[in-house]
């Protein structure tokens, strides 16, 4: 099973109160669920990304496109391939291998809050 959380799954940020709990929950729903199923044949991986440029940053600013663009501006964000590419990655393991967590960013970015923009 993979689960794609987010950064703030353990890291904040003001102004996302109610986006960064429901991913801390995500994350500690990932982490009690590997414990519960520790010794059965399953694989659990959370993958949390960073910036990943999407119709997100729209949808949160209500269609407000130059506010979504503003976003990734100065800086390469990860794309959706970015983000598959790992998730076949995990999945393609070996069944004994299990990619517990994994965090991916912009080379750009250091956390939800804080990124070297040019």
């Amino acid at each position: 099973m993979i689960t794609v959380t987010s950064i703030a799954a353990h890291d904040v940020y003001d102004g996302g109160s109610g986006y960064t709990s429901a991913k801390h929950a995500q994350s500690a729903l990932h982490r009690t669920l590997r414990s519960e199923l520790l010794g059965d044949p399953v694989r659990i991986t959370e993958i949390m990304p960073g910036l990943v440029e999407t119709d997100f940053s729209a949808n949160r600013f209500d269609g407000d496109t130059e506010r979504a663009a503003a976003v990734y501006q100065g800086l390469t964000p990860l794309t959706a391939q970015d983000v598959a590419e790992v998730i076949n990655f995990a999945a393609t393991r070996p069944s004994h291998v299990n990619l517990d967590t994994i965090v991916m960013k912009p080379r750009d970015q250091y956390s939800g809050s804080r990124a070297h923009r040019v």
